[in-house]
């Protein structure tokens, strides 16, 4: 369920039932021709259909992440490092405060994955918390359902290019992308990146059919429910 959806006597009472909530996490960056929310858009998305039968607060995804290496691309927004943990952390601080203590992260960007680092510092100070990470589109059964449609995948490119992501009146390259150097990108910086990456897209196709993209975020919806029903400590 959306926490916008909720007054806080509702959220209250919810607490006492259930210490279980959800925090979608995502980025502002380029895309290729997608979104540029595209990040957002998915873990915030992915969250709500895995948590909403469950009755499992979501709360509003948290936009703006770790993209040092686009910001040479019109509409990248990045946070400093320093800034983005402290964001989490006190994020973290308000949801303890409210009642819950089994927390799921949903990630929809991989530059955000260094605040796993910092979660684990907040764990420590924490009584009875316990925060899951969750990187949806790279957990083992998603990412096992993206090999098996086609190994070409990468950020940008058909994986994650759903009728939510893609973008009204722009037309797609048919041919699929070469694959970049990804020694020589992580070398540079920004400006180095775009030049490197052109339109953004790693390598892989543009577009695959829909009918594949359903059956893939059907995978990732159900493993992201997964872990909310088990294997908490």
């Amino acid at each position: 369920m959306r926490v916008a959806g909720m007054n806080w006597m509702q959220m209250e009472a919810r607490v006492r039932a259930d210490d279980r909530c959800v925090l979608p996490i995502g980025s502002v960056e380029q895309h290729a021709y997608l979104s540029l929310a595209t990040d957002m858009t998915l873990a915030e998305r992915v969250a709500l259909e895995a948590a909403g039968p469950l009755d499992v607060p979501v709360f509003p995804v948290l936009p703006y992440g770790l993209a040092s290496g686009f910001t040479a691309f019109p509409g990248t927004v990045s946070l400093r490092l320093s800034t983005y943990l402290s964001v989490v952390s006190d994020i973290l601080d308000s949801l303890y405060r409210t009642g819950f203590r089994r927390i799921l992260i949903v990630n929809g960007h991989g530059g955000n994955t260094p605040v796993t680092a910092q979660i684990s510092e907040w764990l420590n100070g924490h009584e009875g918390a316990r925060v899951r990470f969750h990187d949806w589109w790279r957990a083992p059964k998603t990412w096992a359902k993206v090999i098996e449609i086609d190994p070409a995948a990468s950020h940008a490119s058909w994986m994650e290019n759903f009728p939510w992501t893609r973008l009204e009146g722009v037309t797609l390259p048919e041919e699929a992308k070469s694959r970049i150097d990804f020694d020589l990108l992580a070398q540079g910086g920004a400006a180095d990146k775009r030049a490197l990456l052109g339109d953004g897209n790693y390598h892989g196709l543009y577009q695959r059919p829909d009918v594949e993209m359903e059956a893939l975020w059907a995978v990732a919806v159900e493993e992201t429910r997964a872990l909310l029903t088990h294997g908490w400590l």
